[in-house]
């Protein structure tokens, strides 16, 4: 059987961490849903910035838009081109959707970058996109900084769906579930948000083997490469106690979904690692883990589908205390890449418009 939907038996959804407009035109998308169990979408600026530029689909709809209206922005320009691909995965996802009752089949579209640290505007943003992209399996990606928490508060209390991005350490992960909760209890009963908690992985490997191997020693070279998994299974463990316990049970009774964890940054960017090291470990009920076409392939292709999400937590959280002892300040690095991450979105936007503004004047001049 096709390891990808085993993964769904065993409760984890498979979403596709890629969006273009040929994957949507050609089928490829509806032939993913059909034979590998994809079950969502996920978008962000980077993935804009590599389709539109990588690719002629766009150029008709630029010359479309720029006839009409000579003096639209390119802020403007680039919304009309994602909006519209959005609204048609999430017309392809629409079965999933229903199927699942709304457990499944959203469609993630990242609200500006450039208001990441400023809550109104956060708030503004998501509800205008919402109302721009008019379907209700959309998923609006907010991030999870000091003035993001309180804007997803507000917009689950609201009844928008969101996928909260950008966390790495348990004290994220704490802040958006607490706002989950309380936004959730101030829901209408008949809107019922979704919302998943963006956990990211391979980045926290990433940060830290650079601290291991500057350390240098036998213990601390044999860390690399098992901090992030260790960090996300402890998540994990936290995710359960809260959503399995007292402080779930009354909202769970209402009707309220489970926010489940969704794995991203699941693509392994050291060589030396198996394609699969964060796919693997994180198996488990109740997660979603967002994976790009590559690592969709090599899953297919030779991934274990085995529930081991609560597999060795002692050894785990052994493996933290060791990095401790060894001086390696995970809180810092978590702190930084959230940080990091910040910048690297607003910047990947920025260089987005930049391409959308380069291929509008290419192809005015022909």
């Amino acid at each position: 059987m096709n390891p990808l939907c085993q993964l769904h038996q065993l409760g984890q959804s498979v979403w596709l961490d890629y969006i273009d407009r040929d994957l949507l035109t050609s089928g490829e998308l509806r032939q993913l849903i059909e034979e590998d169990a994809i079950r969502g979408v996920t978008s962000n600026p980077t993935i804009f910035d590599k389709a539109i530029s990588g690719s002629d689909a766009y150029d008709a709809q630029i010359k479309e838009l720029t006839a009409s209206d000579p003096g639209v922005s390119v802020q403007d320009l680039y919304e009309k081109l994602a909006i519209s691909d959005i609204q048609q995965a999430t017309d392809t996802l629409r079965p999933v959707y229903d199927e699942s009752e709304g457990g499944d089949g959203y469609v993630s579209l990242e609200a500006s970058p450039r208001l990441a640290n400023d809550t109104d505007g956060t708030l503004a943003e998501v509800r205008r996109l919402w109302k721009l992209v008019d379907r209700p399996n959309l998923m609006v990606k907010v991030p999870a900084t000091k003035e993001g928490i309180p804007a997803i508060e507000t917009l689950l209390g609201d009844g928008y769906n969101i996928n909260i991005t950008l966390m790495f350490s348990m004290d994220h992960y704490e802040a958006v579930a607490n706002a989950y909760l309380k936004g959730i209890s101030r829901a209408p009963a008949a809107l019922r948000p979704a919302s998943v908690a963006s956990f990211f992985v391979s980045r926290v490997d990433a940060k830290a083997d650079k601290a291991l191997e500057e350390i240098g020693t036998p213990e601390a070279l044999a860390l690399r490469g098992t901090t992030a998994v260790a960090n996300s299974k402890l998540v994990y463990r936290r995710f359960r106690e809260i959503f399995d316990g007292d402080g779930f049970a009354d909202l769970r009774a209402k009707g309220a979904r489970v926010q489940r964890v969704l794995w991203g940054s699941t693509s392994t960017k050291n060589p030396d690692y198996s394609d699969v090291l964060y796919v693997e470990p994180l198996i488990g009920a109740d997660t979603v883990n967002t994976m790009p076409p590559a690592t969709i392939d090599a899953f297919r292709d030779h991934g274990k589908a085995i529930a081991a999400v609560e597999d060795d937590i002692e050894e785990e959280e052994a493996r933290l205390s060791q990095l401790k002892a060894l001086g390696v300040d995970l809180d810092r690095i978590t702190e930084e890449l959230q940080e990091e991450g910040v910048k690297a979105f607003a910047d990947s936007f920025e260089h987005l418009l930049s391409t959308v503004e380069s291929k509008r004047k290419a192809l005015a001049s022909g």
